[in-house]
């Protein structure tokens, strides 16, 4: 790897053709913006400069990238080609070699950028055979000389039997860059300063133009409009389900699974249908995923099964719980091992000890309850007045009955009983019984009103 290294990224399209108003490298694969793969992929390189190339919609994509202080915005004023936007960045370049990427095609490969950028070729075009040519720019050789890249338009009918084609990525030495980028024209049919002159311009100085040629087509695929984004992110899916099933997990459907961050699991984890994983996600030994999940950020422990139509964010899962169905694990859950959360359970920032069950219709929040607590349905801790949040701390072995409503900052003592429907104010000694309901009324003879008739 040359020590002296420019990346830049043409992420000035517009996406026209998607008809949208989000700038292109802003659109999302895999949740992220197609931009932030490749600066991920070039930040592996190590590089001494990456300059990004930005048009319409640059301060909303400079926005959405505001913590890279280590990119370089190059705004191109007027799109006449990439030739032209290589124009505008040529004078920030400084290293000895230059690669240039496409801010479109996010999932090419750091090893990739890698071999590309040592060529040992004054030029280096980055190629792949594609089974159906049709509309690219055929590579045109003389033994391992690249002499020119013949557009569809010009080709004549041996060169569009071509399969070999061009990507759009290229590495150059700087020096020749600056000269050849310096006598790019415009006289064509589309009147643009197109890149894949320099090649042209290579051969007549008597450089060398070398293809790399890559295996994988979605490594080099470009996105124009939303049908082909859609066909990417089911690529790129496959990949990902393929990679964990060859780690030894049983995914049930690789077509109905998705993965927008990464996935780190062990041994015997079974996923079922329609699962979204978001941010970091970690699945011990033995772990179940029901169907219709989705886990952001969460850590899960060994032996647990999360049930179907589960959502769990920023959560913490121990050794042998179970999730769901329908529950809800928010921002701070955090359930020890053994614990039990149920249909319509909503969890925020609490902790559940060990063997502690919640199994229906309830919401715990902003609490610290013990172990072997057991939590009736419809139970709710009110940490909420209004203008700010307090903690409810429930005992260790305590039982909940149905329907309480526990008044935040309170706390119920470890053995201690609440009787179902009370609503509990007041501090809960140990080992005793609290109730606080109100006074049933029986009346008589009461008449059910009636209906007045018209």
């Amino acid at each position: 790897m040359t020590n002296s290294l420019d990346v830049c990224i043409l992420a000035a399209g517009v996406g026209s053709r998607m008809r949208s108003n989000l700038p292109k490298v802003l659109q999302t694969l895999a949740g992220r913006p197609l931009l932030a793969h490749l600066l991920d992929t070039v930040g592996d390189l190590n590089p001494a400069a990456i300059h990004v190339v930005i048009g319409q919609g640059a301060e909303e994509v400079k926005a959405a990238f505001s913590g890279r202080a280590d990119v370089n915005w190059v705004f191109q004023a007027e799109r006449l080609g990439t030739g032209h936007a290589m124009q505008q960045v040529a004078p920030h370049l400084s290293g000895d070699r230059t690669l240039i990427l496409l801010g479109d095609a996010p999932l090419i490969r750091a090893e990739t950028l890698q071999m590309l950028s040592e060529v040992d070729a004054d030029l280096g075009v980055l190629t792949v055979d594609m089974p159906d040519p049709f509309n690219y720019g055929r590579i045109v050789r003389e033994g391992e000389q690249v002499v020119r890249i013949v557009e569809e338009k010009d080709a004549n009918e041996s060169e569009k039997q071509i399969l070999e084609i061009n990507t759009g990525v290229m590495s150059a030495g700087t020096r020749c860059l600056k000269n050849w980028l310096e006598r790019l024209d415009n006289n064509n049919a589309q009147q643009e300063y197109l890149l894949t002159d320099i090649v042209e311009h290579g051969n007549t100085d008597n450089a060398k133009v070398t293809a790399v040629k890559v295996s994988d087509p979605i490594e080099v695929t470009g996105i124009n409009t939303f049908g082909q984004l859609a066909a990417l992110e089911r690529a790129l899916q496959m990949n990902k389900a393929e990679e964990l099933m060859a780690s030894g997990v049983q995914v049930m459907d690789p077509a109905r699974l998705d993965i927008r961050g990464t996935v780190t699991a062990g041994q015997g984890v079974k996923i079922d249908v329609n699962v979204v994983f978001e941010g970091d996600v970690t699945l011990a030994d033995n772990v179940v995923i029901g169907p219709n999940c989705v886990i952001t950020d969460s850590t899960i422990g060994d032996g647990t099964v999360i049930k179907a139509n589960s959502i769990l964010e920023q959560a913490t899962v121990g050794d042998h719980c179970s999730v769901g169905p329908f529950a809800r694990l928010r921002p701070g859950a955090n359930l020890v091992s053994e614990v039990a959360v149920g249909n319509f359970v909503e969890v925020k920032k609490t902790t559940m000890g060990r063997g502690s069950k919640a199994s229906h219709l309830t919401y715990l929040g902003d609490s610290i309850i013990g172990e072997e607590v057991n939590i009736g349905a419809g139970t709710i801790t009110c940490n909420y007045d209004g203008v700010n949040k307090f903690e409810t701390h429930i005992g260790d072995r305590a039982f909940i009955g149905s329907n309480s409503s526990l008044v935040a900052p309170v706390t119920i003592g470890a053995g201690s009983t609440v009787g179902a429907g009370s609503t509990i104010s007041k501090d809960v000694d140990t080992d005793v019984l609290a109730v606080g309901r109100g006074k049933q009324v029986s009346v008589r003879n009461w008449q059910r009103p009636t209906k007045k008739k018209d």
